[in-house]
């Protein structure tokens, strides 16, 4: 496995992907094939549909994880092996989309109510009345205000 970790290594290297991409996509390729305790590549589809089963069902990883080990796996066979790769018998898990709580107006007055300072509370105020972000307001400058349309 080292001179195909090499491999895969150097490869990722070339495309310039982030230190922690790189981390993640090398450890998931070791626990393929540790857990089938074969070289990654003597192993097939059926091993990756297999792995990616008890991902989900014995590891109860959330499917964002299960995509990024899939992900790292078929970085390695096309990139790596240059073997092809089926969509169709390996799909990435279904995204779960959750709904954003929005807090009530209560909730909000009593969140800007609790500031410890004037200064904390007219940032919470500014926050909630114009939605920009907190680094978009930790940025802003007295020029940014146009005080010509203040009170219209």
């Amino acid at each position: 496995m080292p001179h195909l970790r090499k491999m895969m290594l150097e490869e990722l290297e070339r495309r310039n992907y982030a230190q922690s991409t790189i981390h993640c996509y090398l450890r998931a390729v070791t626990e393929f094939s540790l857990h089938f305790h074969r070289p990654p590549n003597q192993l097939g589809p059926e091993h990756i549909r297999h792995y990616q089963a008890q991902l989900f069902g014995r590891r109860k990883l959330a499917p964002s994880t299960v995509t990024q080990h899939l992900a790292a796996l078929r970085f390695f066979y096309i990139k790596t092996l240059r073997k092809p790769w089926s969509i169709a018998e390996t799909p990435y898990p279904k995204k779960v989309q959750r709904l954003h709580i929005i807090p009530s107006s209560e909730e909000i007055a009593q969140l800007i109510d609790s500031a410890l300072t004037p200064f904390h509370h007219i940032m919470l105020m500014t926050l909630y009345a114009t939605g920009v972000r907190r680094a978009e307001l930790t940025r802003l400058k007295i020029t940014d205000i146009d005080s010509r349309r203040v009170g219209e």
